[in-house]
């Protein structure tokens, strides 16, 4: 495959995500080539990522002076102890805002030093290696960082955009099935919200994606990208359409906590049922026509994808959930706010109360 390099622009940083195989053996290179000088750097370490990758990061950056700090990358650590221990070791060895924190994880790895490196003196340099496909097609891309809280999920964050992404296929070689499924799950939602031509691709070629065929896991990488490239250099901070990238997520997050983010559903799981829930709701609200409703619905159950919260939750959690629901950061009124779909390819926001909300669940769950 060749190299695909990707130039994000946001009015706060500009950067390139560079997309590829055997990339991390060039670090060094592709750091130099888009000018970010530093001498130290802290390598926050997903403790999941196979040591031999690690190895050739560092030998990459072999003339750097490399501390490194490992994390155990679960949604229960990604909390305020966990950036407290790596504000501990930037400030424990002097580094200054010209150094640099690279972190080389999933989404949580990334979230954490991300939003480790925007408060560490007001802003350090930061570059993120996403080794999952979750990572490499959403989290990476953007600046959205945060932490968890005991209140719900990403509560605590701030936007800062990295200074470059490197997204290296190898990586993905190594990864379980369900982590696969876990990024298939926020190609999909981009496909939905932005690009119905995409989608019946996906359609097509599910199998061989989630199989690591080559090139469709390349294609579907690099339009997954396009797609909120496109987004998030319009509305950097979520303003308005950025919004759009929620699709199903106020649902998965509910789902989520509901669950106090346990192994049983797992982020990009509770995204794919979401993306049911809110396809499902937007069908009943008369938004989208059955058309379409089923064509989603077939492509979850014909790849065995997450489609029925009564796996997960029973009539009993209906109130848990609907708590979890009003309390996500999305929401600025008493109603909970839901991006959902007029058809594949176009959203449309809207409000429901939280009434309207449980008969609904309650609906899903019952029937």
């Amino acid at each position: 495959m060749n190299t695909i390099k990707l130039n994000v622009k946001t009015k706060s940083n500009k950067y390139p995500i560079i997309i590829g195989s055997n990339l991390i053996n060039k670090t060094s290179q592709l750091i130099n080539e888009n000018s970010l000088n530093f001498t130290k750097c802290l390598i926050v370490i997903d403790s999941n990522v196979p040591k031999k990758f690690i190895n050739k990061i560092k030998n990459s950056l072999k003339k750097k002076k490399i501390i490194t700090h490992e994390i155990n990358s679960t949604e229960k650590n990604k909390n305020q102890k966990n950036v407290n221990k790596i504000l501990e070791k930037l400030l424990k060895n002097n580094f200054h805002r010209n150094d640099c924190l690279i972190s080389v994880g999933g989404g949580i790895t990334g979230d954490i030093s991300g939003f480790t490196s925007s408060i560490f003196k007001r802003g350090i340099k930061f570059i993120n290696i996403p080794t999952t496909l979750l990572a490499q097609v959403d989290s990476s891309i953007g600046g959205k960082t945060g932490i968890n809280s005991k209140y719900g999920k990403n509560l605590i964050g701030s936007f800062y955009q990295p200074d470059l992404v490197i997204s290296d296929i190898n990586f993905l070689k190594t990864l379980p099935q369900r982590e696969i499924i876990c990024g298939y799950g926020e190609i999909l939602k981009h496909s939905l919200i932005n690009n119905k031509k995409f989608f019946l691709y996906l359609k097509k070629n599910g199998e061989k994606i989630l199989n690591l065929k080559s090139p469709y896991v390349e294609k579907s990488i690099h339009e997954s990208c396009i797609i909120k490239k496109k987004i998030i250099q319009i509305d950097e901070k979520e303003k308005n359409l950025r919004k759009i990238l929620n699709f199903g997520h106020t649902f998965a997050h509910a789902y989520e906590a509901a669950l106090k983010y346990s192994k049983k559903l797992n982020h990009g799981e509770a995204v794919i049922l979401g993306i049911y829930s809110a396809s499902k709701f937007s069908f009943e609200n008369h938004f989208m026509n059955k058309n379409d409703f089923d064509l989603i619905k077939d492509h979850l159950s014909k790849l065995n994808l997450p489609n029925n919260i009564k796996k997960y939750f029973n009539s009993k959690d209906l109130r848990n959930l609907i708590n979890f629901m009003k309390k996500d950061k999305k929401n600025n009124s008493k109603k909970i706010n839901l991006i959902l779909l007029k058809k594949i390819g176009t959203t449309i926001e809207k409000q429901y109360s939280r009434k309207y909300m449980k008969l609904f669940l309650k609906r899903d769950l019952l029937n």
